[in-house]
């Protein structure tokens, strides 16, 4: 995870993350995230589901189709593609994925989304509050 430099909007610092995110982690975060929230976390919450859905570019590269509840992709899904991803959608992230752990709710397609939001934010010390 690389920590980009900060843009100021207004006086305001937000910090962006280039997150590394496979097809399947994308799909486990849009499953995570909250349903309901106030008006600023709806807002964040538009925009992320938006930057880890798939674009074009990736229904083509990684040839994804869903056939009913099931999505399936070609090999090349497993790669990581980059996501630049806000401070507060970060923040959102980690705290659906405490409270999964908290509620003991946490399920093995969790592992690694966790790692990378929760487990390495706090490791680098830049942890999300």
């Amino acid at each position: 995870m690389q920590l980009l430099p900060p843009i100021t909007y207004a006086r305001e610092v937000v910090n962006n993350y280039n997150m590394k995110l496979t097809i399947p982690e994308r799909i486990t975060l849009l499953q995570v995230l909250p349903k309901e929230g106030n008006f600023v976390t709806l807002k964040v919450l538009r925009k992320l589901k938006g930057l880890l859905g798939f674009s074009e570019e990736d229904y083509k590269k990684f040839n994804i189709k869903q056939t009913g509840d099931r999505i399936s992709w070609n090999k090349q899904g497993g790669q990581e593609v980059e996501i630049e991803i806000g401070e507060k959608a970060a923040e959102i992230i980690k705290e659906a994925l405490l409270g999964l752990d908290g509620e003991k709710k946490l399920k093995p397609e969790h592992f690694s989304v966790y790692e990378k939001f929760v487990q390495e934010k706090e490791e680098s010390g830049k942890a999300v509050s």
